[in-house]
């Protein structure tokens, strides 16, 4: 591989940009062994291991409120902010897991353990069900239930916070694990990776559906034991079926802590604050020798934005470069180290605006659960629709979306747009936006229907019985959350994921996580500040309350953030890179913006 320098900023650093030909052979060979791995045959062992744990974790998150409630004698808005910090934990931990994969173990090494973890909080969570002493007794009628001591609720915590640890090195590192198995001939721009993620989150959708559907009916049906045990198994299964597939995976080695990079940038360009800026790019420090573990698809090349951070990347007097030495981080980086954190910086806004679409989604987990406890349930005179499961609906829109736009919607809108993509996922993202704002006005409407029933049967007084109205009144809310998040989930996760620094592409990951988190602890913020100061949701009875307004609120807050969102969108930089030249027994590769 030729290494050819953007440019020099002293004489004394040249030496510093040339590349030995040992090396370009060494290299090539490797370019030529690493597209023997990898590819769709990696796929069944990698999404396997991703299908079980969230059927571990959605075969209890949806159904968790029923549990601590039922099981637990839990109140519902302690119960609901339990559910939503625990989702918030799950997706907060993530910056942990993909810490530790980027800089020191590797993303195959991350998932086997994190996987090991997830089990043992499994375990636990299936003995604190199975065993009586772990739970208070049970309850009947109007009895007054006794609500779990403290070392029940300290096991039930524990369970919860190795499944937190443990998703935190599943969910940031299977989506970029999975991508890294396919080579693309364009980095720039990836045919491959945006149908991988249409086809990954679809596998999760799956996975989702037979949690809400199987796993649940098993939950309230036949015990929360086996309802807990299977889910156990299968995320013991996926250990040994994801080390079965080690042989065919593209094993990218870990480039170093990116988040030491960031703070050497950070620091270099504080240190550096009162030199005058630079106005010709070209005496910024560039070497691509030493940033070629961290640009194997081609360098980031100098943007306009941020222009404050372009102050760690002046050589000085002081910084003392020699053609042998590394220069000292702390005080001097690469133009491409410079624009890794700015590449980072830039998509910040887009990644906080993801956090109220994750606070409304969140409400499918909790309040629509408890809509439905109270609804009309009935199929046939024996058989009761789980309340859990009404987010089949919400599966089901999602999956067909999915299929919809790879194989329709995206061959239509190539054709106006002359994308190989059909629509950018910033255009993505903004349908998914509109669509969820009509979701949580609808459920607004339902709500105030499903609670006129009630008055009208003289029912508001009775939580425990069953409104005459059937749960099916709830399908469009969860139907267009699920439309809403096949554009905007998965359009967010590719944005991560392209935008990302190549070398930062599970921590990149991971904020697409954090966003989700945010979304969660947000809505413990406005449920317990609703609660606080107003009647809308009472603790016991659904009935009294006000919960169409907790719904018109969340959607006059999308409409303020989806404002705000295409006001980021459009004038956000897409990542830059810059040409790139690979010499591969004799054929050249080149890659180029």
């Amino acid at each position: 591989m030729e290494n050819h320098s953007m440019a020099t900023a002293t004489p004394e650093n040249k030496d510093s940009f040339a590349t030995s030909g040992n090396a370009d052979d060494k290299q090539s060979k490797a370019f030529v062994n690493d597209n023997e791995k990898g590819g769709i045959k990696t796929m069944p062992f990698i999404l396997l291991n991703e299908i079980c744990e969230k059927l571990a974790m959605v075969g209890f998150s949806k159904n968790m409120v029923n549990y601590l409630t039922q099981q637990l004698h839990m109140p519902l808005t302690k119960a609901a902010n339990t559910v939503t910090n625990f989702n918030g934990t799950s997706s907060l931990t993530p910056l942990l897991g993909a810490f530790i994969a980027d800089s020191y173990a590797g993303k195959f090494w991350t998932i086997t353990v994190s996987t090991a973890i997830y089990l043992a909080g499994m375990i636990v969570l299936t003995l604190s069900a199975a065993l009586p002493q772990l739970r208070p007794p049970p309850c009947a009628g109007d009895q007054v239930c006794q609500e779990a001591n403290g070392s029940q609720t300290a096991v039930l915590y524990l369970s919860l916070l190795f499944a937190a640890l443990g998703s935190g090195g599943i969910r940031p590192c299977v989506a970029a694990f999975g991508a890294e198995q396919f080579v693309e001939e364009d980095p720039t721009q990836p045919k491959k990776t945006w149908v991988f993620f249409n086809w990954y989150y679809f596998a999760l959708g799956v996975s989702i559906l037979l949690a809400s559907t199987v796993l649940v009916y098993i939950q309230d049906n036949v015990g929360w034991s086996w309802g807990l045990g299977i889910p156990t198994l299968a995320m013991a299964l996926s250990i040994i079926v994801f080390l079965i597939g080690y042989p065919l995976y593209r094993n990218l080695d870990p480039a170093g802590s990116p988040y030491t990079r960031v703070l050497q940038v950070s620091v270099a360009a504080f240190r550096k604050r009162k030199i005058p800026s630079i106005s010709d790019p070209k005496f910024l420090y560039v070497n691509e020798e030493l940033d070629a573990s961290i640009s194997t698809d081609g360098l980031l090349h100098h943007t306009k934005q941020l222009k404050f951070l372009d102050k760690a990347a002046i050589v000085t007097e002081e910084d003392s470069l020699k053609s042998s030495e590394k220069p000292n981080f702390w005080r001097l980086n690469t133009v491409h180290r410079v624009e890794e954190l700015k590449s980072i910086l830039r998509m910040l806004p887009i990644w906080a605006a993801g956090i109220l679409f994750a606070t409304s989604n969140a409400q499918q987990n909790t309040f629509s659960l408890q809509q439905a406890n109270t609804m009309e349930r009935h199929l046939t005179k024996s058989f009761v629709i789980p309340s859990a499961s009404m987010s089949v609906f919400g599966m089901l829109s999602m999956l067909i979306t999915i299929v919809l736009y790879d194989r329709l919607l995206v061959r239509v809108a190539r054709r106006i747009t002359g994308l190989e993509r059909g629509i950018n996922f910033l255009q993505r993202m903004a349908i998914g936006f509109f669509i969820a704002i009509i979701a949580t006005m609808v459920a607004g409407f339902v709500e105030v229907k499903r609670k006129h029933a009630a008055s009208a049967s003289g029912l508001i007084d009775s939580p425990e019985s069953t409104i005459p109205i059937s749960v099916f009144w709830l399908v469009p809310q969860y139907s267009l959350h699920g439309i809403a998040e096949a554009f905007m989930v998965i359009g967010h996760l590719e944005f991560f994921y392209n935008q990302a620094p190549e070398s930062m592409r599970s921590t990149a990951t991971a904020l697409f996580w954090t966003s989700i988190s945010a979304g969660d602890y947000t809505s413990t913020l406005l449920v317990t500040l609703v609660h606080k100061y107003s009647d809308w949701l009472p603790n016991r009875n659904l009935n009294k309350g006000k919960l169409e307004y907790f719904y018109w609120l969340l959607t006059v807050l999308q409409a303020l953030n989806i404002v705000y969102y295409l006001i980021c969108a459009k004038f956000y930089t897409f990542k830059p890179l810059s040409h790139k030249t690979e010499h591969v027994e004799g054929v050249e590769l080149t890659t180029q913006v």
